[in-house]
């Protein structure tokens, strides 16, 4: 699969590390993942977020309060 790249580089972070990143409660991740703002995968009854996808959500929330 061409541009996919290696999945096994890829660093999955559970909710409590996300929230702990974005210093946020775990109930606002939650709610990024399920509006669909956050990109997820469930696995069991636990969902992961890629670091790559909480670093993109983080800079595309910035903006020039100047």
């Amino acid at each position: 699969m061409a541009g996919a790249g290696d999945i096994s580089e890829v660093k999955f972070l559970t909710i409590a590390e996300v929230a702990s990143t974005m210093r946020v409660s775990k109930m606002t991740v939650y709610r990024l993942v399920h509006n669909g703002d956050l990109p997820a995968v469930r696995v069991g009854r636990s969902f992961r977020v890629t670091e790559k996808d909480v670093n993109e959500y983080l800079e595309r929330s910035f903006f020039d309060a100047g």
